[in-house]
Parts: structure tokens; C-alpha cells; sequence
């Protein structure tokens, strides 16, 4: 609901259906709307653009053209994450409203018109003279974003990113001085508030604030900055520095604050000598270097990142005074290097063994490698030396221009390099300083490239939303999961990864059943390493034979014969059965995926885990449990799968993600609906965008995933929720129109169900309860596409005649109703079992139903009492006419003509008397 003027203003112009962004190379439709901000943007500037386009999001949100050392840095970061244009991609389409935050000054673009509205969103003073048809909303806070925030605090369902809600936050700290200034409102208060509980990263935002100092403080900071000397601990960069400036009565820590904007040490120690003592003060960027507790050690405290102490001088001549000054910074250094852990490294977070590209490469063939692979650039390198980087979206833009230049006319030159055993925030100033998105990473001394490191590698080590930071250990879970000498297997596998230095993971569905308390008893292991190699170990040291595919790294290992001397082995308890020990094993080998076009099958290469996971369908599933040495049970959460799993979220990987495999259109419907979840906004979008793709999939792959939601206890609701959404639609327009709502699948075939219809375990290498649901979800199609869509489906012969059997009666639906149960025995007796049970599950008609229960519990059972052998010995000679006599006394009993043995012996009798004999002799009945 709307509650105020500026509401009304911006939901006014930049509510409705306008236009559509796409992001590689921008297109809009014949009108659109923009989101402007003034010029040398501040973050309240670049905030309140965000916080605009985030109550539209089909509004376009245009980056100024010049804007402060910190915007561009923290944009650097993390441009990718924000829904922001550049000025230079946009079309001259007509622009239908302007929306001005933070600013009353318009500067004209590309499609601006003497008919565009024009609304604005500001805390400044109103400026006079201001065109009388635009509509303000000026209001007196501290910063543009907070009139924002208070409109997205007032409605339901906002979800705002860490990188996002980081950046409304600077907005707001910015203009308002960190809550400080004289101008803060409890406004701003509040919005700031809405924004940490929303997921704002304090620990983001404090890299990019500036407090400003006194002239004192200036003359202190200058003499500090002169003195000051830099050491390299533990791979953190640590400034120490110390002054006397006894006349100094202002804070030090502004002092601190600028020094550490200046020199971007990871830890900062200023000691002043002041007429109170020697003060202390001590700053922190880097999680390494806690400096509460290293000046814990002074008598001082605070917190990680800010602490201080003072050390009085009381009973210390004024001229020694210096001298102890001296020695107290000697023995903080000293402190400063016992407090210090190992740093994080560059090698640590790379991706090993990248691609590589020569100078001589085509765009075509760098694109190829870009779409296969899914990199965002390549390093160009000439002779082992890295010559620039071939990007992407330079990439693209060649393409469609038709430019097949090589990768030496693109790229962005320069030899930006890093050893792999520099430290992170070394990795986070290239980036910044570079504008590289990916940087080589070489082994120091030789300089040969062994890996990448990425902007993305990058964020999730500092962005601490993005991971779980705290290690989840699930051992207990899985031990209590699974009987004891299952569990006595997969440490017996273990060991044996071990054996030969290979990490092992349970992967997947298993993984996230257990974090669900739903966990069963079948896993599938990845190990790092060579799959085939275990798989053929386990069968020396266990016995058993293994089957092995070099080409895609798995092995199956078949215990079914030996589960009892596995037992035997295994068992410690003596109480395990070799029925909980599975037939087989898979052992897969860690891989990631290209596909070659849509619908592809994959191929694969060897990888980490990492990528492993990766190529899985869904977030939820792309969690691993390690089991190898003192990892045992460690939770592997690299792509945000618990975050999603606890809100109950299906959402893709990637954008690509249905392109790649369309038959996960599918599975999002089957998961969601199985475990109650929603698929998330815009995964939903993207679903959209494959319906094209998912016409070209083979019925071989469409029949396996139809066969897993048959067997779900929702299959309605996944069937009905997969045409609401229109995928049905998109695979056959008749499957897209069936009822699923009213049906009544899955129908569970009961042992009573099987004998009294007479029904096989199997039915073309299905079990018959999956087989049943196929007849019956399909069952309500005309017999006129019927055909069609079996061959859609590819369904297998024999399901295929039982559907049309069972079509072909629910369209005599109203005939059945009317003959006598003789004639139905005629109409039946030849059909499928299968056929006529799925029928009578999918007619509504309580008289046909009865009709076709009676049929296979009584009906069909009914035959007269005389044989063809009784026939014989009256001396009738073997003819077609045993047949006629004894299809005649079968519809007699049937039609209920006669009833008793006497009446069938007249009936005979008189059959044999109109039938006559070539002699005239009265055959005697048989006793």
C-alpha cells in the first residue's frame, strides 16, 4: 500500500509494463524509464539509485558518469551484483519519466523528450525555480536513501542481497556521518537499523567511510605519517607508528581512521605520548589481526577491529619519557608477531590448471571457449608471459559485430600478475587497481600461470553472507542415519580413498535429506581423484567385480554376491544383515560440464569438488559431506544451498541453467512441490526462457523424468503446478490441457489390487504401480492424440497398446453402460488387465466403474460347466461347433438365463437338439 506523496510519485512513473533489460548488449522497447543521480556521485547518490530501481525493477538505472574514489572502488567489487546501466549502452528510445534522487538537476540523455515526466527524490533544500509539471518529494533527513528504505520497510516480501543492503547502508552512513552528524534523524536511524536486519555487512561498509580531521589532528597525522614504518607479518601488512605531541587534546582515533584510509595497512598501531600517558590507538581490516587482543595484553580493549589502551606515566621523568616510548612500541611489535596466524593465500582460493589463450586466437573460437567452459575472461600469454586479458563482454561485442579479430586486438593489455602465496587482500587491491574481474595467479620464482583467481573467488571470502563461515560438522547425523553396516562400508571405502590420498564427499540428494531429518539409506560418494582406480581396489581387497568408464571417471562396484562375507568383515556389532548392504556402489570421479548445444548430453572433465558441484541443478543440491581423515562429516556449502534449504527455496546456479538441461523444468516443480518450497522469482524467469528449448529434448529423457514424478506421493500437485507454469504446454499442448487437479495419481497398487486384477510385478521393465500412473494420468486424452503424445514420450510398446486399450473404452464409456454382462465379457476378455483397471481409475462414471470392478472380480471367471472333453465323450466330433455350444452356456450363466447345473444340462440338451446331429441320435449328458 502506498502511504505517502513520494510513494505516489515514484510508483507513478516508474510502475507499469514497459520495458525489458537485457544485459548482454542492452536492449529496451519502444519506451522507457530512467533513474538518474548528479554527477562526482557520493554513496548516498549511488544508494538512492539503487533503492529507486529496486521499487521497479523494470526501470533503468543509469551510473553517472564521474564519482568518488570510494563509489568506483566499492562498484570495482561488486558491479556485477547491481542492477545498474551505463550511460554509454543506452538506446535513443524514447524516455517516457526521469526519476532525479539525491539531485533537482537534469542532465539530458539519449531519449529525453519535452513530453518525458520528470519526478524528483531528494533531502537537499528545494532549489527555486524549478519546472512547475515535475512532482517533488523533498524531505528533511539525513541522506536520500533513508525516504527509500521507509517505503521498502512498509511492504512485503523485500529481499535484498548482502552486497545490495551494504550499499543502501553507505548511504546513509555517508551523508550522516555514521549516524553522527547533526543533521541524523531517528529516521535514519530506523532505516539503517532495517538495513543490518536485512543483511548489511558492517564489516564491507567500514572500508569505505571518511571522518574528517582538526587542524591539530592534521599537524599529529602528517608527523605520524612521516615516522611511521611498515612490517610483513604472517603475510599482513602492519604500520607502526609513535610521536610525541604532549599539547594534543583532540581524538586520536580520527587520526587512526584516516591513516588507515591512506595506507590500507591490514593493521595500524599509533602510539602518542600525551600529558596523560602513552595512548594507543589500533585499527584493523583483516580478520588476522585482532587487535582487541593484542592491546588486551597493555591493559587495553575494545573490539577486533578498533581497540585502544593508555599507558600511564606516572613516576617517569619527563626526559625519559621519549626512551619509554621507544621501548613500549618495540615490545608491541614483538606481541603484534605472536598474535598473528597464517593469512589466507591467493593459491588457497584459485581455480588450478586454467585456460589459457595465445595472442593468435580468434574471437569465435574465445567465445566457443567462454560458453563451453562458462569463464568470464581469458589471460592471454605469449611464450609463459601473461600479455592482458580477453574479457567477455569485449568478446561478445566483436561477435556481433562480425569482428573475428584475435584475442591480441581485444584483450586488455598488461601484465597483471599474482604469486600464489600472496595474501588475499593483496588479490583484493590488484582487482581494484586493475579493474580485472580475473587475475593470473603465478608460482612464485619461475612465474609459470597455475591458476585464477576472481573477483567472485574474492567475494566470498570477504563477503561473509555469501558462505558459512562457521564449519557444520554432521557426523553424528549421518551416523545415526544409517544401519551399522552400511555405515562399516562407507568407512571401509574411506579408508581406502585414504590409501591412495583421495578425498571423499557424499554429494547431493542425500546431503540435503539429512539436513531435512528425511534422510534414507542411498548415497552417491565423488572422490577427488581417480574413481576407476578405488572402484578396482575395493573389488581386490573385498571381492566383488567393479565395471569402470574411463571417459567419465565412474566405477560401479556389484557386492550382491559377496554382501554376506562383507558382513562378516564389516560388522563389529554382529548384529548387521547383508539385506542393509546395497547390490552396488557408484564411485564418480569429480567432474564439471560443457554442453555443446541445448538438450546436449554433457561432457565432462575432471575437476574439484568445487566445480563438482557446481554443475547440479539447484542450490539445495550442491552441498557435499566430506568423509576423509579429520574432515569426517565436514559440511561443503560453496554455492549457498543450506541458506536457500532453510528458506525454502528452489533456485537455479546459473542463468543458463535451463538452456544447458531443460529437464530441469521439470525437477524444479518435483522438488518444490515434494518438500513444500517456492521456486524463487527468478528462477521462475528463467524457467520462461527455456519452454523453446525444452521442444527439442528426446522423449527418452522426458519419459525418465515423467517416471520420477509418477512415483512422487504429490504427483498431482507437481503435474498441476508444472502446467500451471506451462512447461506441460511446452512438451505437448494435450498434456498442458489435462485436469491435474482432479486426478488421483499416484494410485497405490495394493497386494488385494494385484490379485484381483491379475496384475504382473512389471510391465515393461517398470514396476506396475509407475506403469498404472502413466495410464492413468494420460488416460483422459482423446484417442485422436493419444498416438501423438505416446510418441512425444516415446513410451514403450506395451504401455503404449494398454493406453490405447484404455482410451479406446473410455470412449464407449456410455455403450459399456447399457450390455449385458455377456456382451461385456466379449468386449474385455482380449484387453489388457492393465487397460481396464486404468479405465475404471480415471472415469468419474460410478456405472461404468461397477461395471469394469465386476468384470475383473467375478465376470471374467465365470465358464460353463461342461468342456469340450465332455463333449467328446457324448460323441460329438471335434468341431468349431464345440465353441458355439459352449460360448452359448458360458453367456447363458453370464446373462443369468440359466443357474443351476439342471438348467445348463436342458440348455445343452436343446443346443445339441437345434444344432442336430448328421445321424439324429439323443446324445447322452455326461453325469
Amino acid at each position: 500500500m502506498i502511504k505517502n506523496s513520494y510513494q505516489m510519485i515514484v510508483f507513478t512513473l516508474l510502475s507499469g509494463d514497459y520495458c525489458s533489460l537485457a544485459y548482454a548488449g542492452v536492449r529496451y522497447n519502444t519506451v522507457m524509464r530512467v533513474i538518474l543521480t548528479h554527477e562526482q556521485a557520493d554513496f548516498d547518490a549511488l544508494a538512492a539509485l539503487l533503492g529507486a530501481r529496486l521499487m521497479d525493477e523494470s526501470a533503468v538505472a543509469v551510473l553517472p558518469r564521474r564519482m568518488n574514489r570510494n563509489v568506483r572502488a566499492y562498484l570495482t567489487l561488486y558491479a556485477t551484483d547491481l542492477p545498474f546501466v551505463d550511460a554509454r549502452d543506452l538506446t535513443s528510445d524514447a524516455i517516457e519519466a526521469v526519476t532525479l534522487v539525491d539531485t533537482q538537476s537534469l542532465v539530458t540523455i539519449k531519449g529525453f523528450t519535452k513530453h518525458t515526466a520528470v519526478a524528483v527524490i531528494d533531502h537537499h533544500p528545494k532549489r527555486e525555480e524549478l519546472p512547475e509539471g515535475w512532482k517533488l518529494t523533498i524531505d528533511n533527513v539525513g541522506a536520500t536513501t533513508t525516504l527509500l528504505i521507509e517505503n521498502m520497510a512498509g511492504q512485503d516480501g523485500n529481499h535484498l542481497s548482502t552486497v545490495e543492503a551494504t550499499l543502501l547502508l553507505l548511504g546513509i552512513y555517508e551523508d550522516t556521518g555514521s549516524l553522527s552528524y547533526a543533521g541524523t534523524t531517528s529516521r535514519d536511524i530506523k532505516a539503517a537499523a532495517w538495513l543490518i536486519d536485512h543483511g548489511a555487512s558492517l564489516k564491507i561498509l567500514s572500508q569505505f567511510l571518511d571522518p574528517p580531521l582538526s587542524p591539530d589532528q592534521r599537524c599529529v597525522y602528517q608527523r605520524l605519517m612521516d615516522t611511521c614504518n611498515t612490517h610483513l607479518i604472517q603475510g599482513q601488512r602492519v604500520v607502526l607508528t609513535q610521536v610525541s605531541a604532549e599539547s594534543l587534546t583532540d581524538e586520536i582515533s580520527s587520526i587512526a581512521h584516516k591513516m588507515r584510509e591512506v595506507l590500507d595497512p591490514d593493521g595500524l598501531f599509533i602510539l602518542v605520548l600525551t600529558g596523560e600517558g602513552i595512548r594507543i590507538v589500533a585499527r584493523s581490516i583483516s580478520d588476522k589481526v585482532n587487535v582487541a587482543r593484542i592491546l588486551s595484553r597493555f591493559g587495553g580493549g575494545g573490539h577486533d577491529r578498533a581497540a585502544s589502551c593508555l599507558i600511564q606515566m606516572e613516576g617517569i621523568p619527563e626526559n625519559d619519557r621519549p626512551a619509554a616510548l621507544t621501548r613500549l612500541s618495540g615490545e608491541l611489535l614483538e606481541v603484534i608477531k605472536t598474535e598473528i596466524p597464517p593469512v589466507i593465500t591467493v593459491g588457497q582460493i584459485m581455480s588450478k590448471n586454467p585456460r589459457l589463450i595465445e595472442p593468435t586466437t580468434p574471437a569465435d573460437e574465445a567465445l566457443a571457449l567462454m560458453q563451453r567452459y562458462g569463464y568470464e575472461g581469458f589471460p592471454v600469454l605469449e611464450d609463459g608471459r601473461v600479455l592482458g586479458l580477453l574479457t567477455r563482454r569485449v568478446v561478445d561485442r566483436a561477435v556481433s559485430h562480425k569482428m573475428n579479430l584475435p584475442a591480441a586486438n581485444l584483450m586488455e593489455a598488461g601484465q597483471v600478475v599474482i604469486q600464489a602465496d600472496a595474501p588475499i587482500d593483496q588479490l583484493r587491491d590488484l582487482i581494484v587497481s586493475s579493474g580485472w574481474g580475473q587475475i593470473p595467479v603465478v608460482e612464485p620464482g619461475s612465474g609459470k600461470v597455475i591458476g585464477i583467481a576472481t573477483r567472485t573467488d574474492l567475494i566470498k571470502i570477504l563477503t561473509p553472507m555469501q558462505v558459512t563461515r562457521r564449519r557444520i560438522n554432521l557426523a553424528d547425523k549421518l551416523e545415526g542415519s544409517l544401519p551399522p553396516v552400511r555405515l562399516a562400508l562407507l568407512k571401509a571405502v574411506v579408508a581406502m580413498a585414504e590409501e591412495l590420498h583421495m578425498a571423499v564427499y557424499i554429494v547431493g540428494g542425500f546431503v540435503r535429506d539429512l539436513l531435512l531429518d528425511r534422510s534414507g539409506i542411498d548415497f552417491d560418494l565423488v572422490v577427488e581423484g581417480d574413481a576407476p582406480s578405488l572402484g578396482r581396489r575395493l573389488a581386490k581387497e573385498y571381492g566383488g567385480r567393479t565395471i569402470t568408464h574411463a571417459r567419465f571417471g565412474t566405477a560401479k562396484w556389484f557386492i550382491s554376491k559377496v554382501r554376506d562375507d562383507l558382513v562378516k568383515r564389516l560388522d563389529k556389532t554382529n548384529t548387521g544383515n547383508e539385506m542393509e548392504l546395497p547390490e552396488s556402489l557408484d564411485l564418480i570421479s569429480a567432474r564439471t560440464e560443457f554442453y555443446d548445444y541445448p538438450t546436449a548430453l554433457p561432457t565432462v572433465e575432471t575437476s574439484g569438488i568445487k566445480l563438482d558441484l557446481h554443475r547440479r541443478d539447484f542450490t539445495i543440491n550442491t552441498m557435499a559431506l566430506r568423509l576423509d581423515g579429520h574432515h569426517y562429516g565436514e559440511l561443503l556449502d560453496y554455492w549457498g544451498g543450506l541458506k536457500d534449504l532453510r528458506k525454502g527455496i528452489i533456485r537455479v546456479l546459473h542463468s543458463l541453467s535451463f538452456v544447458d538441461d531443460p529437464t530441469r523444468l521439470l525437477r524444479a516443480a518435483r522438488f518444490e512441490q515434494r518438500f513444500g518450497f517456492k521456486i524463487e522469482k527468478r528462477t521462475l524467469e528463467l524457467m520462461e526462457n527455456a519452454f523453446e528449448v525444452i521442444k527439442r529434448v528426446s522423449g527418452d529423457r522426458l519419459r525418465h523424468e515423467f517416471n520420477l514424478i509418477l512415483q512422487e506421493t504429490r504427483a498431482s500437485s507437481i503435474l498441476e503446478r508444472l502446467a500451471r507454469l506451462g512447461v506441460l504446454t511446452a512438451i505437448h499442448p494435450e498434456l498442458g490441457r489435462l485436469q491435474h487437479e482432479k486426478s488421483q495419481i499416484p494410485v497405490i497398487i495394493t497386494p488385494d489390487m494385484m490379485a484381483k486384477w491379475d496384475l504382473p510385478s512389471e510391465v515393461a521393465g517398470m514396476p506396475v504401480q509407475l506403469a498404472v500412473n502413466w495410464l492413468v494420468w494420460l488416460g483422459p486424452i482423446s484417442s485422436d492424440n493419444i498416438e501423438k503424445v505416446c510418441s512425444r514420450l516415446r513410451l514403450p510398446a506395451v504401455i503404449r497398446s494398454a493406453l490405447m486399450a484404455s482410451v479406446a473404452l473410455l470412449d464407449r464409456q456410455r455403450e459399456i453402460n447399457g450390455i449385458t454382462p455377456a456382451a461385456l465379457v466379449g468386449m474385455l476378455e482380449h484387453q489388457p488387465m492393465l487397460a481396464i483397471l486404468a479405465a475404471r481409475l480415471v472415469s468419474p462414471d460410478k456405472v461404468f466403474a461397477e461395471k469394469l470392478e465386476q468384470y475383473a472380480v467375478k465376470l471374467r471367471h465365470v465358464q460353463p460347466g461342461v468342456s469340450g472333453a465332455d463333449l467328446t465323450r457324448m460323441g460329438l466330433k471335434p468341431s468349431p461347433r464345440y465353441r458355439t455350444i459352449l460360448g452359448e452356456l458360458r453367456t447363458a450363466w453370464l446373462d443369468g438365463t440359466i443357474s443351476s447345473k439342471d438348467e445348463e444340462a436342458a440348455l445343452l440338451q436343446k443346443l445339441l437338439e437345434e444344432k442336430g446331429s448328421n445321424d439324429g441320435t439323443k446324445h447322452p449328458l455326461p453325469s
